[in-house]
């Protein structure tokens, strides 16, 4: 018999030590540590949460920012790397689940950083990582797309697990192709924009692309934004002057969970930091499925045909390269500490 799992979620919803991959890892670890006290199984963390998001490149030219670029990249984290396993050690000492984002430095290009989300099962294993497949807008300016290699549903415990990074949660067939590999639980990591457009409210906007995902999936989804600390907001008044008055703005972050019929689960929350949870049952994704089954009965695969290409992207292929994750990633497990 069909038994499908209930559990309670967090999105955290906070700021880095900015450009410190360290002290953010620990700041993470931490807050994990808090979620699980609270019986958090799955805790998921804001977009570049290690070590954090290049504002200067909305509020400066690509002359000036070009310096912030560097140091970005020399703060930027490899995956796996030491950071990354202060998180999966936290990971594996309170059997979480975590979704994270971070910079991830390519291991063999210094202009290369990519927009990740790591994936780290309970016992602080690496199930995988996602490299956000197209920077927005001004964020081409910092980071290079990933490929199709990562457009992968882990099957977990907690059920199956996958994530996209901010505006990718626009982006129909990436979302298509994750729902159409089982995604039950969705991961929607963000940043604070207060720097968008002044008729634009980013909080509702996220929002409404949760509900968008949910609602159509029948699934649930967990939303976790990042907010403008003072640290990232006096880093920029050396950029620019008018910082403050641009990265203060209201409204620009928002953190919840969405049920499968596209409703708010719990209290989400709106710019303030804070963790955000929420009792997650799988099962309420059946009835709603009996309607409205996009990877099932309410399709036409006769008609409609999503290809994707899922072969990992390299500088160059090696003939002698019989490294398994070539392949495709495979798990790594936690060093014993």
């Amino acid at each position: 018999m069909l038994k499908l799992p209930r559990f309670k979620a967090a999105a955290v919803q906070a700021s880095p030590v900015y450009l410190n991959a360290s002290a953010t890892a620990e700041k993470a670890a931490s807050l994990l540590r808090e979620a699980a006290a609270n019986g958090a199984k799955l805790v998921a963390f804001p977009e570049v949460f290690v070590p954090g998001y290049p504002y200067w490149n909305w509020i400066t030219d690509p002359v000036t920012g070009s310096a912030w670029f560097e140091k970005l990249a020399k703060a930027s984290v490899l995956v796996p790397g030491p950071e990354v396993d202060i998180v999966r050690k936290a990971a594996r000492d309170t059997g979480c689940h975590v979704v994270l984002g971070v910079n991830e430095r390519s291991p063999v290009s210094l202009g290369a950083i990519y927009n990740t989300l790591v994936f780290i099962g309970p016992d602080g294993a690496l199930l995988g990582k996602h490299r956000k497949l197209v920077p927005t807008w001004a964020e081409k300016l910092t980071w290079t797309g990933g490929d199709g290699s990562s457009l992968r549903v882990y099957d977990t415990e907690i059920g199956r697990l996958g994530g996209l990074a901010c505006g990718e949660n626009t982006n129909t067939l990436a979302r298509f192709a994750l729902l159409g590999q089982g995604e039950l639980v969705h991961v929607a990591s963000y940043i604070s924009l207060p720097v968008a457009p002044p008729d634009y409210d980013m909080a509702e906007a996220i929002k409404l692309r949760a509900i968008a995902h949910s609602f159509e999936g029948k699934i649930f989804t967990i939303v976790s934004c990042s907010t403008v600390s003072e640290e990232i907001i006096a880093a920029m008044e050396t950029v620019v002057p008018d910082a403050r008055a641009r990265l203060q703005r209201k409204s620009s972050a928002f953190s919840g969970i969405i049920g499968p019929d596209g409703r708010v689960v719990g209290d989400p929350l709106i710019d303030d930091e804070g963790i955000v949870y929420a009792d997650i049952d799988l099962e309420r994704c059946i009835q709603p499925k009996q309607m409205h089954d996009i990877v099932g009965h309410y399709n036409r695969f006769d008609i409609f045909d999503l290809r994707v290409n899922r072969r990992p992207l390299a500088p160059l292929g090696l003939a002698d390269d019989g490294d398994a994750a070539a392949q495709g990633f495979v798990p790594i497990p936690l060093r014993s500490e």
